[in-house]
């Protein structure tokens, strides 16, 4: 079975989207619509593969409860599934985009709905920035007022994903841990651009780029350390207290940016920060997006940490690595 949707269903499917009251039920409408979208159509290839890593479990024995004859059923859940999957034709991706991007801005939308949509929202810009020939068609569907960031999401993330050379094997020196909690990096990014001047959008978007918000434990295969990951003389340089605290490291991040010309000269900052034009970029574009839209930090926080291999993304879940 093949089914199109033209441009003008499209529109009419985000009719109301801006309107955070509006979202729960245009959501759900809209990512059904989608997936059933993908599942009813072909394309002329698939999106890059993705794989997950899972930690290990300790197996336990399945209990049974024996039925009362009081109990009456309870509607189950459906459950998410993970990672988010992503649509296959550009019109369907463009609305689960649509809907991924506005949840993160709707401040009624929290704890494992926003966990989920900022993944989507993720995985979005990395099959698009695998997949080039998808990116004007998926751009071009999405409403207006959606374009302005999606291209500089998607520009950072393709920038990013240039300056990777995918190699067979995963690394061995990395530990994924659960990241501090949103409100408490926010208070940090903002304390330090108090300090030093630095917006806290570029810090945001510093930590989210090195180690997705702290994500990544480890040392880098450059010798670089921490959540913003230093330098061992960069940090003697410019750090105070310990590499490996989100708060410490990020006030360190913002001291060393304006020691070189920040805020007042970002790119040289940035350039300095790490000596790649692609870098400087992305960050910037993240952190324009958070500048004009702080709501968006919402989703970046959510990001996962990906390694691109010559299998394609592979998924490190929390628990990955070293104990």
């Amino acid at each position: 079975m093949k089914e199109r949707i033209g441009r003008r269903t499209v529109q009419d499917m985000m009719v109301g989207v801006g309107s955070p009251r509006s979202f729960s039920r245009w959501t759900v409408a809209s990512l059904c619509a989608a997936l059933l979208l993908s599942a009813c159509t072909t394309t002329s290839g698939a999106p890059a593969p993705s794989a997950t890593l899972q930690p290990t479990a300790t197996p336990t024995s399945p209990t049974t409860v024996a039925p009362t004859a009081t109990a009456s059923p309870q509607p189950t859940p459906t459950p998410r599934e993970e990672p988010p999957p992503v649509a296959t034709e550009p019109v369907a991706i463009a609305v689960q985009l649509a809907a991924a991007e506005h949840a993160v801005r709707d401040g009624s939308v929290t704890g494992a709905e926003l966990a989920w949509m900022g993944h989507l929202q993720q995985r979005i810009y990395r099959t698009l920035a695998a997949r080039p020939e998808l990116r004007e068609s998926v751009l071009t569907a999405l409403p207006p007022t959606v374009q302005a960031y999606a291209k500089k999401n998607l520009s950072a993330t393709a920038d990013l994903r240039s300056t990777v050379v995918p190699g067979p094997n995963l690394p061995t020196a990395w530990r994924i841990v659960e990241p501090a909690p949103l409100d408490d990096l926010l208070r940090y990014y903002r304390e330090a651009e108090a300090e030093f001047g630095v917006h806290w959008s570029y810090l945001a978007a510093i930590h989210l780029v090195e180690t997705r918000m702290g994500r990544i434990r480890g040392v880098s295969t450059a010798g670089a350390q921490g959540p913003m990951q230093f330098m061992p003389g960069t940090w003697a340089a410019y750090g105070e207290g310990d590499v490996n605290s989100d708060r410490d490291a990020i006030r360190a991040a913002a001291r060393y940016l304006r020691a070189n010309r920040a805020p007042a000269d970002m790119p040289n900052a940035l350039f300095r920060y790490n000596n790649s034009q692609p870098y400087v970029r992305a960050v910037t574009a993240y952190a324009e997006v958070m500048r004009t839209e702080p709501e968006a930090y919402r989703g970046f926080y959510h990001w996962q940490v990906y390694y691109l291999t010559t299998r394609g993304d592979i998924l490190l879940p929390v628990g990955y690595g070293p104990p």
